[in-house]
């Protein structure tokens, strides 16, 4: 049975709480509870029952009751060491500071208690060391002004955990509503604490053991992530089993909608592997270097072919790329195998049209352009002073949002879908402190780093939603769940279609052996900049535009229409992108 167990999600979840242990037969604990922060409020509720007799009413409230709902949980069964079992003595703890709530609770006993100074302004209202403890740190926070962990110094905080740990054992968490922290006894014979991923997709997901049953899918399964802390690895029944690891002795971490931020080391010891695939190492904010401008030949050949004649058709090419102040088109040839009536000309969106009307029968068409594009790069985030900060919700002006509307618009989808996109793309929004280029630069690495690239496992009609509780798709689902989310957070985006230079041997070959996709973002007084989630990279002189649009359908190469004839219609497409060395 665990002691104490702590769960952190991207987005709400209502599980159910089965406590075994106060089954007829079982040796009861001296007391249980769980704390949480309904509807994502500063508020926390703390439900909690010392001395629970057998099949005690309150367990089966927090089996069955839906309005046990939340992102953050903790909970704590307890065997009474310190203080009488009574609600005052009952973890966790709750005190209020800097206009929120704070949970706290601990696995393990001190040998004697912290002392109080004079100067203390939290005290503790029953008699265990626990809530000594967390009365001590809260004091310490309030005396430095710290009024949430994202505004504590980790450092300090880290030491002043190793400091009352010498007065025994000290695994515990302690959460602000939004943080979750957690600090794992230095002391390698202490009873120790375990961090487990959850990670979608899953149909069931229960965490249990003989004791406890934990059921994050009763009520529904939602594609949440999230990370699990327990100081008894549970048994998990899922499609994704994953594997319970250990945090290392004297090591503190910091998680925040599901996904673990910060990893420290004890003190003088040498920095563990990381503990979770969405550590912060992998989201923090970085800077690419100036990428060295680079010159392409492309090649774009597509080749229709029909066992029936196709009689009169038209067709729409979009294969010229751009040329603007990021990328020079040198030379560009587009030969077509059959005759007709011909036109180019600029789209709504600024493309490069050729259209074909084609009244000669054919059994095939043959479309291939050659161009070559230099592209220079303009420093992604350069345009980001370290003393700046855009925030969300972003503020347009009237004539702003009326040219950027058809950018803003998500898929039509149900209300329900759209709901859980909603507060999909609000737990990333939320894990960044609302700033708005770490919140795309984490949307971007997430699902590059979440979701499966899988060729043939979508359509063109798969939707956002689709690719989002699933996790897996292609280069244009990825991009069609980031430019959806993106708008959901009235961040104007837009589908961009061109090529991506792979080198000769990349493991991403694939990708350059086709049209790729990727989105770009309308940054307040910036412009659009690309990013790309399929790869997790902000575009630089390895993507190669050639257009953009609302969606692919806007921006797709070649698209067409049959009047008459045709039938059993086959494809190909060949792509070859290759470096130049120029002059």
């Amino acid at each position: 049975m665990p002691n104490l167990l702590a769960m952190s999600f991207e987005g709400a979840l209502a599980p159910s709480f089965d406590l075994r242990c106060l089954q007829p037969g079982r040796a009861l604990p001296d007391g249980w509870g769980i704390g949480y922060y309904p509807g994502g409020e500063p508020s926390a509720t703390v439900l909690k029952e010392p001395a629970p007799p057998v099949g005690s009413i309150r367990s089966e409230l927090v089996k069955a009751w839906e309005h046990l709902e939340s992102s953050l949980f903790v909970v704590h069964i307890r065997t009474a060491t310190w203080g009488a079992p009574s609600d005052a003595n009952t973890q966790p703890f709750a005190r209020a500071w800097g206009r929120r709530d704070w949970l706290f609770a601990h696995s393990g006993s001190l040998g004697e208690r912290p002392q109080p100074r004079p100067t203390q302004l939290f005290e503790p209202v029953g008699s265990t060391d626990t809530e000594v403890v967390l009365c001590e740190l809260l004091g310490r926070l309030a005396e430095r002004g710290w009024r949430s962990l994202d505004e504590v110094d980790l450092e300090v905080l880290h030491g002043w955990f190793g400091e009352l740990n010498g007065l025994g054992t000290l695994t515990s968490v302690l959460s602000d509503g939004r943080d979750l922290l957690v600090y794992a006894d230095r002391d390698p014979g202490a009873r120790g604490i375990w961090l487990w991923e959850a990670l979608p997709p899953y149909g069931e997901l229960r965490l249990a053991d003989q004791d406890l049953v934990v059921d994050l899918a009763s009520r529904g399964p939602k594609a949440r992530r999230g990370v699990v802390i327990s100081t008894t690895p549970l048994e998990v029944t899922s499609e994704w089993v994953g594997q319970w690891r250990q945090v290392p002795p004297g090591a503190l971490l910091v998680v925040r909608q599901g996904v673990v931020r910060v990893e420290r080391a004890a003190a003088g010891g040498a920095t563990p592997p990381s503990l979770a695939t969405g550590s912060r190492q992998a989201m923090r904010l970085t800077r690419p270097e100036r990428a060295p401008a680079r010159r392409y030949d492309l090649v774009h050949r597509t080749t229709y072919r029909y066992v029936k004649p196709v009689e009169r058709s038209m067709h729409l090419f979009r294969l010229k790329p751009v040329n603007d102040q990021l990328q020079s088109l040198r030379t560009f040839d587009l030969r077509i195998s059959v005759p007709g009536d011909a036109r180019d000309y600029e789209d709504v969106f600024g493309n490069q049209t050729h259209r074909l009307l084609v009244e000669t029968p054919f059994h095939e068409l043959v479309v291939e352009a050659r161009s070559t594009v230099e592209v220079v790069d303009c420093e992604p985030l350069s345009y980001r002073p370290l003393r700046s900060r855009t925030t969300i919700p972003l503020a347009w002006m009237p004539w702003q949002r009326q040219v950027l509307q058809p950018f803003l618009l998500p898929e039509e989808l149900p209300e329900s879908e759209l709901q859980d996109l909603v507060e999909y793309a609000m737990s990333f929004v939320e894990r960044n402190g609302y700033d708005l280029l770490e919140t795309l630069l984490d949307m971007n690495a997430t699902i590059h780093r979440d979701y499966k690239y899988v060729q043939g496992a979508t359509t063109l009609l798969t939707t956002p939603f689709e690719t989002y509780v699933n996790r897996r798709g292609v280069c244009q689902d990825f991009t069609n769940l980031f430019i959806c989310m993106a708008r959901l957070l009235s961040v104007p985006a837009r589908y961009v279609c061109g090529y991506l230079y792979t080198g000769p041997r990349h493991e991403n070959a694939a990708q350059g052996e086709a049209s790729h996709a990727w989105a770009q973002v309308y940054l307040p007084e910036v412009g659009w900049r690309g990013f790309d989630p399929t790869n997790g990279v902000i575009t630089q002189t390895s993507h190669v535009r050639v257009a953009v649009g609302r969606s692919w359908r806007d921006a797709t190469p070649t698209s067409g229409t049959i009047y008459l004839g045709g039938a059993g219609e086959t494809l190909e497409v060949d792509v070859r992108v290759d470096l130049d060395p120029g002059p």
